[in-house]
């Protein structure tokens, strides 16, 4: 059984989080769960919803209970444009390689570019109605601007097209972030939008997918007009990328202009250290390993949650994973990391 939540919703909290404020008690962050993990919540098979707005009701209802003030709402929920790829085979772990749609200008002049304005954005404004009291909604893009560049070209493509031949590459780039701009414009439009998570993940273990400079020149342009759009909307802007981040974080924070960053790994940088460096310039969002989620007994997950908690006050802080809750993460696991704040 989960616990009753013990604070009405309020997303007013997570924005004083997000403001690098001290909330007025602590706050929850998740970025997405899995729908076995809604079903034991809400006590009802979330597979059985078959529309999207059922879907969208379930995971509103999720969000609630578990204590959060907000819901977030990935945008094939609401059937959101995507870059269309060539098939390849659907496993658990895809090389990056596998991308193969763009492969030279011929190939890049032929591709069928999506519409960005193609999605019911209309769910969010309708559904928002079934929003409880002090909730809002915090949409996601169908993948960032380096993540898909990477899907449509493959991964060692690109890296020897971006030496070969610049101008495409920055083609591709411009193509996709002008229609990931336009998605956010949209979304941050939208009233009960309180902030928007820009999704793109930029690291590996040790160092970044492509060096600094190339980020800076065909990344991170977008993603400064991105965050830029949202706060012209009066929206916080979340980035959610993987990785070792640790060499971009003064762009992260001083240029792209980013309210909070989410996504660690106890093997690259420690959510407890993370927040000790970084909290006085940019919020810090879950960071609970996964694998220390999935591996550890729930009476450790709950002492490290407390141990978090106490250490930041909830200052510039969130409690949450550190990436999201799959199906491998023991219920009971998950259970014992927001019950630290429920109970």
């Amino acid at each position: 059984m989960i616990s009753p939540r013990k604070y009405p919703a309020d997303f007013g909290q997570l924005e004083k989080v997000l403001r690098r404020q001290q909330p007025d008690r602590q706050v929850l962050f998740e970025y997405f769960v899995n729908g076995d993990l809604i079903s034991f919540v809400n006590g009802e098979s979330f597979a059985a919803r078959e529309t999207k707005e059922d879907q969208i009701r379930a995971i509103i209802r999720f969000f609630h209970r578990a204590g959060y003030d907000y819901a977030t709402i990935p945008s094939r929920y609401f059937n959101a444009f995507s870059f269309e790829n060539t098939e390849h085979e659907k496993i658990a772990t895809v090389s990056l390689n596998e991308g193969s749609a763009i492969t030279d200008r011929k190939s890049f002049d032929s591709y069928n570019w999506p519409n960005p304005e193609q999605g019911n954005f209309e769910l969010l404004q309708d559904l928002s109605l079934e929003l409880p009291s002090g909730m809002k909604f915090i949409v996601s893009a169908p993948g960032g601007v380096l993540e898909n560049v990477i899907d449509l070209v493959g991964f060692e493509r690109l890296c020897f097209m971006i030496y070969e031949d610049e101008e495409l590459t920055k083609s591709i780039f411009n193509e996709v972030g002008s229609r990931l701009l336009r998605f956010y414009e949209i979304c941050s439009l939208i009233k009960p939008v309180g902030a928007l998570i820009v999704n793109d993940d930029w690291g590996f273990k040790t160092q970044t997918v492509l060096s600094p400079d190339m980020l800076l020149q065909f990344v991170f342009p977008w993603h400064k007009k991105i965050v830029q759009t949202i706060h012209q909307n009066g929206k916080y802007a979340i980035l959610h990328s993987c990785g070792n981040l640790t060499e971009i974080m003064d762009i992260i924070v001083d240029e792209l202009k980013y309210d909070a960053k989410h996504s660690f790994e106890d093997n690259i940088i420690p959510v407890e250290q993370a927040w000790k460096l970084w909290n006085e310039r940019i919020a810090i969002l879950g960071g609970i390993d996964m694998d220390f989620l999935v591996r550890r007994k729930p009476e450790e997950i709950k002492a490290r949650c407390l141990k978090m908690l106490e250490l930041t006050s909830s200052k510039a802080y969130a409690l949450g994973s550190g990436n999201s809750i799959p199906t491998y993460v023991p219920i009971g696991n998950y259970l014992a990391m927001i019950e630290t704040i429920n109970e």
